[in-house]
C-alpha cells in the first residue's frame, strides 16, 4: 500500500496527478510554482518530475516541465476529434461479432465503444452496463436492450461516471473496454486516475475482457494502469504486423484484426 508522503500528509499519486492537472490547464509549470501549490520541497517535485518522466506524461524543462501531450493529456468530449473514424468503426463491427444473444456485457466509455454501442439493436436480449451516458440514451431505444447506468460522480466534460459504486452483485459475460493506450510490458492505460479506477471495477465483473484499441494507441502507454496485459483476453484492432501479433499472442493475448 502506498504511504503519504512525509511532506503535506499528500499521496504521491496525489500530488503527481495534481501537477498533470496543473500542466493540462497551463501546458508548463515550474518548480518554484509547484513547491509553493503543493507546500512540498523543490527536491520532492524534482523527483516527481521525474517520475512522471519515466511514465511519458511530461518533458522535464530546466527549471520546471511541459506536457506531453501524447500520453498525459486527454481532450475532453467536446474539443475531440474523433479520429480514425474509420477503423473505430470497424473494430465495432469486429467486436459485434464477438456478442451473442442473450449476453450480458459492460461497455466501456469512448468513441470506439459508442461505435459498438450503436449496432447492438442487432443482438437480442441483451443487458449492457456501462458507466458512459450518451452510450446509456443511446441504447435507451433500443428495445432488445436492457441498459445498467452505473451510478457515481459524473466526469465533467466526459459524459461518464467515475467513482463507481463497486457492483459486487453483478457479474457480466464479457467487457468491451477502450483505453488511450496499449503496451505489452504496461497493459492497458489511461491519462486519469479516477478513470482507470472506474475501469478496473467495469473489468472486476466481467469473465472475459475485450479490449477495443485503434492501432494508434498501441506501444505506448498513458499515466494511469487499469488492466495488466493478463487481464486482457482478446485485442480487437484495425491493422497489425504478423510479427507484434505474435507477439501479443506468445502473451496470451487472443488479437482480432478487423477488416
Amino acid at each position: 500500500m502506498t504511504k503519504p508522503d512525509e511532506e503535506a500528509g499528500m499521496y504521491a499519486e496525489e500530488r503527481r496527478m495534481k501537477i498533470l492537472e496543473l500542466l493540462t490547464a497551463d501546458k508548463k509549470v515550474t518548480v518554484q510554482t509547484l513547491t509553493r501549490i503543493l507546500n512540498v520541497t523543490g527536491a520532492t517535485i524534482r523527483a516527481d518530475l521525474r517520475n512522471l518522466e519515466k511514465a511519458g506524461s511530461l518533458t522535464r524543462t530546466h527549471g520546471g516541465a511541459l506536457l506531453a501531450t501524447k500520453t498525459g493529456f486527454e481532450l475532453d468530449m467536446q474539443h475531440r476529434d474523433v479520429k480514425f473514424l474509420p477503423q473505430k468503426q470497424q473494430i465495432a463491427q469486429a467486436a459485434l461479432a464477438c456478442i451473442e444473444d442473450g449476453d450480458t456485457i459492460v461497455l466501456d466509455t469512448g468513441t470506439t465503444a459508442m461505435e459498438l454501442a450503436l449496432l447492438l439493436h442487432q443482438r437480442h436480449r441483451l443487458t449492457v452496463v456501462t458507466n458512459d451516458i450518451l452510450i446509456a440514451r443511446v441504447l435507451e431505444n433500443a428495445e432488445s436492450v436492457v441498459t445498467v447506468l452505473l451510478g457515481g460522480i459524473v466526469r465533467k466534460g466526459f459524459s461518464c461516471t467515475i467513482n463507481i459504486k463497486p457492483f459486487t452483485e453483478l457479474t457480466a459475460d464479457k467487457a468491451f473496454m477502450g483505453a488511450n493506450s496499449f503496451s505489452i510490458l504496461k497493459g492497458a492505460t489511461t491519462p486519469d486516475l479516477q478513470q482507470a479506477e472506474a475501469k478496473k471495477s467495469m473489468i472486476a465483473m466481467s469473465s472475459k475482457v475485450f479490449l477495443l484499441c485503434d492501432s494508434s494507441k498501441l506501444g505506448h502507454v498513458s499515466f494511469a494502469q487499469f488492466a495488466r496485459p493478463t487481464e486482457i483476453q482478446t485485442l480487437i484492432t484495425d491493422k497489425m504486423d504478423e510479427p507484434d501479433r505474435r507477439k501479443y499472442e506468445k502473451r496470451g493475448i487472443e488479437v482480432i484484426v478487423a477488416s
